[in-house]
C-alpha cells in the first residue's frame, strides 16, 4: 500500500516533538487524525516507527533511519511546489528578449538590471539581431518580447506599443571640432561622412539622419558598412568620419571617441522604443515583465495574455 506526503509529514513532525499531542497541535489538526495517519503509514512500510507511551513516542531503530531519508524527500517536493507555483506566477522561469540595439547604458539596460534584481529566479536571455529575425522569433515562439528602436508598427497577430524615448547622440573622434561642444545640432552633421552598420537599427538611422537634415538642404555623406556596431565605432577614432547612436550605446568606450548629444529646434534629439510580444504566449514570466515594465515606466496601456 503506497503511503503519502502528508502521512510523512504527520510523523516528522511527530518525530521533532516527541509528542503525537503537540505534533497535532503544531499542524492544527486533530490528535485522532495525526495518530491514524501515521499508524496506516506503519502498516504501509511493514514496520512500527515509533514506540508509544504514556509519555510521549519515541522512535525505534528502524523508524529513526526511515524518518532520515524521509525528511530530504518531503524538503524536496516542497522546493518543487514552490518552483512550480513561483513559476506559474511569473517569478521563476525563463524569458526570452530580442533587441537590435546596445544595452551598455540606457532604459533597456536599467530596466533588466532592476528586473533581474527584483526577479532573480527568471533566467533572461537577450537575443541581439535584426528586427525581422526577431519578429520571427516572436512567431515562431522562440522569443517571448522583442524591444526594438522607432514607433510601434502594427504586425498581424503581434501586440505594439510604445515603451520609452533615448536620445540620440553623435560619436565623434575626439579631435573633432565637434568634441569641444557640450552639444551638436543637426545642422553641425551637414558635410559629415557619417558611419553606419548596415545592421538594424543602422538603416533606421540613416532614415533619421536623412529625414532631419533633408529639411534643412542638408546631404550628408551617409557609408553604410558591413561591419557591425562595435567595430564602427572601434575604428572610429582613427578615421575622419562620425557615427550616430542611440544613448544604450554610450556605456561603452572606444579609443578616442567621445559621444555628444544632438539637438534639434525643440531640444534634445530623442527616439521611441517599442515592444513587441503574442498576446496568446503561455510564458507567465512575459506576464510579469510586461508588468514591471508597465509600472517602472509609467506606462498606460492594457494587456493580456491568454495563459495556457
Amino acid at each position: 500500500m503506497p503511503f503519502d506526503l502528508r502521512q510523512l509529514r504527520y510523523a516528522i513532525a511527530a518525530a521533532d516533538r516527541g509528542s503525537f499531542y503537540r505534533a497535532a497541535r503544531s499542524l492544527d489538526i486533530e490528535q485522532s487524525t495525526l495518530s491514524r495517519a501515521i499508524l496506516k503509514l506503519e502498516r504501509s512500510i511493514g514496520m512500527p516507527i515509533f514506540e508509544r507511551s504514556r509519555a510521549g513516542v519515541t522512535m525505534t531503530s528502524a523508524g529513526n533511519a526511515f524518518i532520515s531519508g524521509a525528511k530530504p524527500m518531503v524538503a524536496s517536493a516542497d522546493k518543487l511546489v514552490a518552483m512550480m507555483r513561483a513559476a506559474g506566477q511569473g517569478r521563476a522561469g525563463h524569458l526570452t528578449l530580442g533587441h537590435h540595439g546596445s544595452v551598455s547604458a540606457g532604459n533597456l539596460r536599467a530596466t533588466l538590471m532592476t528586473w533581474h534584481e527584483a526577479h532573480p529566479d527568471v533566467e533572461v536571455e537577450c537575443v541581439e539581431a535584426d528586427r525581422s529575425v526577431l519578429l520571427a522569433g516572436i512567431d515562431s515562439g522562440e522569443i517571448d518580447m522583442a524591444i526594438l528602436m522607432g514607433a510601434a508598427a502594427q504586425h498581424d497577430g503581434f501586440r505594439c506599443e510604445t515603451l520609452w524615448s533615448e536620445r540620440i547622440l553623435v560619436a565623434l573622434p575626439s579631435s573633432h571640432s565637434l568634441a569641444k561642444l557640450d552639444v551638436a545640432h543637426w545642422t553641425d552633421l551637414r558635410g559629415e561622412r557619417v558611419l553606419l552598420p548596415t545592421a538594424d537599427p543602422g538603416p533606421e538611422i540613416r532614415d533619421m539622419l536623412i529625414g532631419r537634415l533633408g529639411a534643412s538642404g542638408g546631404k550628408p555623406e551617409i557609408r553604410m558598412s558591413q561591419a557591425s556596431r562595435e567595430t564602427v565605432l572601434s575604428i572610429l577614432g582613427g578615421s575622419p568620419g562620425v557615427s550616430i547612436v542611440c544613448e544604450g550605446s554610450t556605456g561603452a568606450l572606444y579609443p578616442n571617441v567621445v559621444y555628444r548629444p544632438i539637438h534639434g529646434e525643440q531640444g534634445p534629439a530623442l527616439t521611441g522604443f517599442s515592444g513587441y510580444w503574442r498576446e496568446d504566449s503561455g510564458n507567465p514570466a512575459l506576464r510579469r515583465f510586461l508588468e514591471f515594465i508597465k509600472m517602472r515606466h509609467a506606462l498606460a496601456f492594457d494587456f493580456s495574455l491568454k495563459l495556457q
